[in-house]
């Protein structure tokens, strides 16, 4: 089977925490390694951003590519704009297919501007398409808080006609299922549930003394951390409001921590740094917090075991997630996570069993449930054996299980599993 995989916006190989950069990045390179593991061709498909970066990488092993195809400028650009160098991106995919001499069986692309190039592709092939949003629009405007931060109406129009034209469509959970059903009135019959993985040998607890040691705090320090994209969907807002509120009640003479931020870029000046870093900045000297708070920038993958299993609990505060893959690392590194309870977060985390979920917007009942968790490491252990449990079953080769018999469904191939209105989960 030979899979072209589309991500055209950010490339599968980028460091995580920047603007661009975030669970689809690891989706995209993680599964491509397992599909490799298990025979499966897969050439990956992004726009070039960075003319020094070679343009074909074998950096995903077993033969598979990241190949950077030229259209438009090679730096990054805004979203808005990458709509302009869509039919480019088709064309170089088509010559680098020519010029190796590939024919692919299936297209499987990720965002809605992947999804576009893959429909321009299918004309030209005549190959089925699976396609995966990751984030959809209508969900993003509906917890915007500010203008800029809506999505146009171009993206929602495309968004429908990737639903229109492409064959199967995998959501990440039954939540996103339900989106897709209720707010584009999606044909039920091309979705099927499939949730995304986790690296278990990569991503496993480690000893606390040894993480601590690796990214250089003193055993005794206690932290609380997060990771993520710095944008006001992420919620960071609500956590230093939280912590805030913590120190405000004194949680900190008993149980002293500090929060660690991965993600964004801290070291940009006053006037390169985004408007939302610069506001979580100024929140943090509101609320007296500035010594407590560290920002640390965009980390390694292979990094953040270190850190997820040097925290005592990892905080996903998000408006909206469509999975929550930072929530599934952390978990699978032993460490309890506390959550918003929307969308992916709320089936992942089991409340009460491998973390917390709370409200959106709720610092009040976000600080009271770090508080407990602060405060009983009987409970902070017992939470981390069941999120690594739970984490367990969603181990890449496991999912790897469930979307190949959907690819070989497309293909007509026999398989066991019939795509439908049905979850894999």
């Amino acid at each position: 089977m030979q899979i072209a995989m589309l991500s055209y916006h950010t490339c599968p190989l980028a460091v995580l925490g920047g603007k661009d950069t975030g669970g689809m990045n690891v989706y995209v390179r993680e599964m491509t390694r397992q599909l490799g593991l298990m025979g499966i061709h897969v050439d990956v498909f992004t726009r070039s951003q960075n003319e020094h970066v070679p343009h074909v990488l074998h950096d995903l092993g077993c033969g598979n590519r990241v190949v950077h195809i030229r259209a438009g400028p090679e730096y990054p650009v805004p979203k808005k704009e990458l709509v302009s160098y869509l039919l480019q991106f088709v064309d170089g995919i088509r010559e680098f297919a020519d010029s190796k001499g590939i024919t692919y069986d299936l297209i499987h692309s990720h965002y809605w501007l992947s999804g576009l190039a893959a429909i321009e592709l299918k004309q030209k092939w005549g190959v089925p398409i699976m396609h995966m949003f990751h984030t959809l629009g209508l969900m993003k405007n509906r917890v915007a808080q500010r203008p800029e931060e809506i999505e146009g109406e171009y993206r929602i129009e495309g968004e429908q006609e990737v639903l229109r034209k492409t064959d199967r469509i995998v959501a990440a959970t039954t939540a996103e299922y339900a989106q897709l059903l209720w707010l584009y009135q999606a044909d039920m019959s091309k979705i099927i549930v499939i949730p995304p993985g986790v690296d278990v040998c990569r991503f496993y607890p480690i000893p606390s003394d040894e993480a601590k040691e690796f990214i250089g705090i003193p055993p005794c320090d206690r932290m609380l951390l997060f990771v993520g994209r710095i944008e006001p969907l992420k919620g960071l807002d609500v956590l230093i409001e939280a912590i805030g509120i913590m120190h405000r009640k004194e949680v900190l003479k008993e149980n002293p921590f500090c929060l660690s931020i991965i993600g964004g870029d801290p070291e940009e000046s006053t006037e390169q740094a985004s408007i939302e870093m610069k506001r979580i900045k100024s929140l943090s000297e509101q609320y007296g917090l500035k010594d407590l708070v560290t920002f640390l920038g965009a980390r390694s993958q292979d990094s953040l075991p270190y850190y997820y299993s040097a925290a005592e609990a990892v905080v996903v505060p998000s408006q909206y997630e469509s999975f929550g893959m930072v929530a599934l690392e952390a978990m699978a590194c032993g460490t309890p996570v506390v959550a918003s309870q929307i969308g992916g977060l709320a089936f992942l985390v089991q409340d009460g069993v491998t973390g917390y979920t709370v409200p959106v917007d709720d610092p009040e009942a976000l600080a009271s449930h770090l508080t407990l968790l602060l405060q009983d490491t009987a409970l902070r252990d017992q939470m981390g054996k069941q999120a690594v449990k739970l984490a367990q079953d969603y181990a890449w080769e496991k999912i790897a299980d469930k979307l190949i018999p959907a690819y070989e469904n497309l293909l007509g191939v026999p398989a066991g599993n019939q795509a439908g209105s049905h979850s894999l989960m």
